[in-house]
């Protein structure tokens, strides 16, 4: 079944903290005004060095100009002051959204549909499963702008030095995970974060899990669907047996395991290849780039950790020409390669993808061109997978429950179950019509 349109795709309201934004925003739009000036639009975004690609669109666009307003990353306060803004009429004309996000701002009407100013003929300009994930029908409510296809990092030295196969199946993974432990009782395949549920989620996408579809105008919710219980089954088969180790990425503790070798392998996105340059110098020439592996021999299926879009907010004056600037930024071939130089971003654009400025030899990786494997990984991205509007309940719960069984207290398969219960909980008190549990 095709995705309804917009008036069938949210009923009302995403979030406890944002409930009392949608009668506000269903009584204010915005309409295109006329400017005998050049128009000035704001934009929030957290990229990078972006200011680059925001100077030479104002420079090159004399009846436009955009200010741009730097902050912080993803979910730390930003979205809450977007949705705070959304309810006090005064939101910026565009704003930096990670996809997993924007069912959310859907839902209370915080977006400009930009089909209506040409986005829809881009479709063919990007990633398909990128595009997918900003459209409900004909609707067009983002410009992707990068992604985070997942692949496996290893250490090539240490895969050498015990004899261990590059797995690619999940089954061959864990063979070697035992095999390492075994050889070294200080030495573990990888890490499972426990805090980080994009990360487990990006395995789930691999998998076939699908937490989000829509019925009709209802929701249908399966958190605990049979391939997200197969991949809980594996990862709680490897706790149990003290084969990763449960450090919390991105801490100081997760930085070491990467400069001496505790781990063998990092499962993570593009994005992780400026992580590991950056905190682990002195590994360079050990680490490669494989592709992740397959629940079956043979396949082709990967999934996606993070990556972000452009939105026009509702607020904004002048939407035809704020969807002008989105639609430039990430399209324009100069603009796109200054992100990707300037911010390691890895773009949504098809034709950036097999530029000279991403695909080269990387001296830290041992001269391999790891773009390469990420470019067919992006390819093989399934379409179909499909963010709900709650998410931040989401994470926080996975967060949670997840903690609790890295200390012992019940599994992962237990943790789903019960996220399923208080996800369809949650989204029935938000007043979203639900199916499932």
């Amino acid at each position: 079944m095709a995705k309804p349109t917009r008036s069938r795709w949210f009923t009302k309201l995403a979030l406890a903290t944002i409930a009392i934004l949608s009668i506000a925003l269903q009584a204010c739009g915005s309409s295109s005004q006329s400017s005998s000036g050049p128009v000035n639009l704001t934009f929030w975004s957290w990229v990078p060095n972006i200011q680059k690609s925001v100077d030479l669109f104002n420079s090159t666009h004399s009846n436009i100009h955009v200010t741009l307003n730097s902050v912080t990353a993803g979910n730390n306060g930003t979205y809450a002051k977007m949705l705070t803004a959304l309810k006090a009429g005064n939101a910026p004309d565009l704003g930096q959204i990670e996809y997993q996000f924007l069912p959310t701002f859907e839902s209370v009407g915080g977006l400009v549909d930009l089909s209506q100013y040409g986005a829809s003929s881009l479709q063919s300009d990007f990633v398909p499963w990128t595009w997918k994930q900003v459209t409900v029908g004909n609707a067009v409510y983002a410009i992707p702008q990068d992604s985070g296809p997942e692949a496996m990092f290893y250490r090539k030295d240490l895969f050498t030095k015990y004899n261990l196969p590059v797995p690619t199946t999940w089954a061959q993974f864990q063979q070697d995970a035992v095999a390492l432990h075994t050889a070294d009782p200080s030495a573990y395949i990888t890490d499972f974060p426990p805090k980080d549920a994009g990360w487990f989620i990006g395995l789930i996408w691999q998998a076939g899990g699908r937490w989000f579809r829509i019925n009709g105008q209802s929701w249908n919710i399966n958190v605990n669907d049979t391939a997200s219980m197969q991949v809980a089954s594996y990862w709680q088969n490897m706790l149990s047996n003290n084969l990763v180790k449960t450090d919390p990425d991105f801490s100081t503790a997760w930085y070491n395991d990467l400069q001496t070798g505790t781990v063998a392998t990092w499962l993570t996105a593009v994005w992780g290849a400026n992580t590991i340059m950056s905190n682990a110098p002195s590994t360079s020439g050990d680490w490669a780039v494989a592709p992740m592996p397959q629940w079956t021999a043979g396949q082709q299926v990967y999934g996606n950790w993070g990556g972000s879009t452009t939105v026009v907010f509702k607020d904004s004056k002048y939407p035809q020409q704020a969807a002008e600037f989105a639609q430039w930024l990430n399209t324009n071939s100069q603009s796109v390669q200054d992100m990707v130089q300037g911010a390691q971003l890895y773009p949504a654009l098809q034709s950036a993808l097999s530029s000279s400025y991403i695909n080269q030899p990387s001296a830290f990786y041992g001269n391999q061109n790891i773009y390469q494997v990420f470019q067919t990984i992006s390819g093989n991205v399934d379409v179909n997978f499909q963010w709900g509007p709650t998410m931040n309940q989401v994470f926080q719960d996975m967060s949670d429950s997840f903690s609790n069984v890295t200390n012992g207290q019940g599994t992962l398969n237990s943790a789903l179950n019960s996220l399923q219960s208080s996800t369809v909980t949650y989204m029935q008190q938000q007043g979203f019509s639900v199916n499932g549990g």
